[in-house]
């Protein structure tokens, strides 16, 4: 009698083989938990001490609602041209997993961090521990610095900071770049909450730098309860500046005529400065000299925050995404200069306030281009449109697609009008008309999510492929 075949059960997600690619892992990693973010260190630590690892050199611990991503790699590029081995992990990803994790600037090859997912994922069934894709991966990485004899190890909060899963390790440093409201339905409803949550990063007797110049009090009283050596924003340190270069100006160090950073935006000083009080309160343990913060700031790149790609027209890629940084973008765009119309490639998650983001750029945005963005948090542009109506835009739609279509075939555009809303299917399909359809001295904003930022460069690279 014939025996049936074992059929794979559906509902438990299959293991990779051991010559799994990466995308496979990943692909599983988010089938393992029952929900994406689960805020809480209980069962990480589990797993963590299963494995039994530390890191390496002096911790930099960073979070804040906007900025930290900045800040981060500020401090990278600081330590790298001091001759320092660094170890750098940030999140989200753009275009590659392996964005996530850099030695020294460079991406952690994926072979590295497969064989530290095999291990993570068999501690995580010797234990019965059930993780998010956000905690694996986190694991994966710190395990994958911990085999390295790293001077500095930069870890960027992903949400909040008191249970996010970098801070199941213990900083010689934390900073606090902003406090502002954002994931209100995990970290509370206002910015006292909020501050408190990203607080939870500060440790006692460490260092505890606050970049925000008005920090709710939350942080301040929850830095002195602990016995944090807490650094304020114009109490601590601070920066002043011309039009051509800045100084700084700490508890005992001095740093004057200071480059500006090559990253752009009016924020950047803020970053940049508690980037160097952090370097300050270490610097026992790790000595920077003046030159190596001179290239440091010089050198330091990171996509897609007020990224302005070379050509014409003037293309601002900028993953902001809640009502603060959209503030800051504001200024950041008066800064540059003149153009006589400014479209912006727009698309938010179904989680963000997007009337005030709106509220914040309506002024400084002509015509809006919408696009849609998929999944569970995902915005349709019928909604978006809804958002941009409440958030005061009062624009008619009008045909861009068929403008670059006539232009294309060597045809004549149809004038626009002074102000439009126009939807489109994804943002490459955005993207390719956008740029092709108005005219050289325009300037073209992406903004409102990682996603859309990606899948603008995403859609850049394409075309530069097309044949023709």
């Amino acid at each position: 009698m014939n025996q049936a075949v074992p059929q794979p059960n559906p509902s438990k997600p299959m293991k990779p083989a051991a010559n799994a690619a990466l995308n496979e892992w990943l692909a599983y990693l988010e089938s393992i938990h029952s929900k994406p973010i689960d805020m809480g260190l209980d069962r990480l630590k589990v797993v963590q001490k299963h494995m039994s690892f530390a890191l390496n050199g002096v911790v930099f611990t960073v979070a804040g609602t906007n900025g930290k991503g900045s800040t981060c790699a500020m401090l990278e590029s600081i330590l790298i041209q001091a001759g320092y081995k660094v170890g750098m992990y940030t999140s989200p990803h753009l275009i590659r997993f392996t964005e996530r994790a850099r030695i020294n600037g460079a991406e952690v090859e994926e072979p590295e961090l497969i064989s530290a997912f095999e291990q993570v994922e068999q501690a995580r069934i010797a234990t019965g521990v059930s993780l998010t894709y956000f905690e694996f991966t986190t694991l994966a990485v710190a395990l994958v610095f911990s085999r390295l004899d790293l001077d500095a190890v930069i870890l960027e909060v992903g949400l909040g900071g008191r249970l996010d899963a970098v801070n199941i390790f213990d900083t010689d440093c934390a900073i606090c770049t902003s406090v502002d409201l954002d994931h209100q339905a995990f970290l509370g409803p206002d910015r006292e909450s909020i501050g408190r949550e990203k607080a939870g990063i500060f440790r006692a007797g460490k260092p505890a730098i606050v970049g925000d110049p008005k920090p709710p009090q939350s942080v301040i009283d929850h830095a002195n309860s602990i016995g944090a050596d807490l650094w304020l924003f114009a109490r601590d340190y601070n920066y002043s500046g011309d039009k051509q270069q800045w100084a700084y100006g700490g508890r005992t160090m001095r740093r004057a005529a200071l480059a500006y950073p090559a990253l752009r935006g009016t924020n950047q000083l803020l970053n940049a400065s508690a980037a160097l009080a952090a370097l300050e309160s270490v610097r026992d343990r790790l000595p920077v000299p003046a030159q190596s913060i001179r290239q440091g700031f010089l050198l330091v790149e990171w996509p897609g925050r007020f990224q302005v790609l070379p050509g014409q027209p003037t293309v601002v890629l900028d993953v902001g995404h809640n009502p603060h940084a959209a503030a800051h973008l504001r200024e950041s765009l008066d800064n540059m200069g003149f153009f006589p119309y400014t479209h912006c490639i727009f698309g938010m998650l179904a989680d963000k306030d997007a009337v005030e983001v709106v509220k914040a750029l309506k002024d400084r945005v002509d015509h809006w281009h919408l696009v849609p963005l998929e999944g569970d948090r995902g915005r349709s542009t019928a909604q978006l449109k809804q958002q941009l109506e409440l958030g005061g835009v009062d624009a008619g739609a009008f045909d861009w697609v068929g403008n670059s279509q006539a232009l294309a075939k060597g045809g004549i555009a149809k004038q626009p009008p002074e102000k439009s809303v126009q939807s489109y299917e994804s943002v490459g399909q955005a993207y390719a008309v956008v740029t092709s359809a108005v005219p050289p001295n325009d300037r073209i904003l992406v903004f409102g999510s990682f996603l859309v930022v990606a899948q603008a460069m995403q859609a850049k690279e394409a075309l530069r492929k097309r044949p023709g």
